[in-house]
């Protein structure tokens, strides 16, 4: 007997990864996910229980072992039984995913302050 499968759009939906089934076929038609290390274009690949998935979220590459395959969208506590994370542990993110704009000197926007200082001496000079 063959081991149950499951569309892969329909499994990232129920295991919540994704808030729509759109959302989760118009990611895997665009060539982003991964199935056992294959690309894989169409929503309707079909996946088991064993199977590893490489997929962006966010801006975190997740990569996930599916461990069962639900039979409906549930709570995340149900949800969350569906896969084995395999990533890193997402505590906190990087700082290096998030850089902070460089702040130089007369560059960009002035606060308030420098504004202030702008208009003193703007002042000065009419007078």
């Amino acid at each position: 007997m063959t081991e149950p499968r499951i569309r892969l759009d329909k499994w990232l939906w129920q295991a919540r990864f994704f808030k729509t089934r759109s959302l989760s076929a118009k990611l895997v038609s665009g060539g982003h996910v991964r199935v056992n290390g294959t690309k894989v274009a169409k929503p309707a690949h079909a996946v088991g229980a064993g199977d590893v998935l490489t997929f962006p979220q966010a801006r975190a590459v997740r990569v996930v072992r599916i461990l069962a395959l639900g039979t409906r969208r549930g709570p995340a506590s149900e949800a969350r039984a569906l896969y084995e994370d395999l990533g890193a542990p997402a505590s906190e993110p990087p700082e290096d995913i998030v850089p902070h704009p460089p702040r130089y000197e007369g560059k960009g926007r002035p606060t308030k302050r420098e504004r202030r200082k702008l208009d003193l001496n703007r002042r000065d000079r009419l007078d």
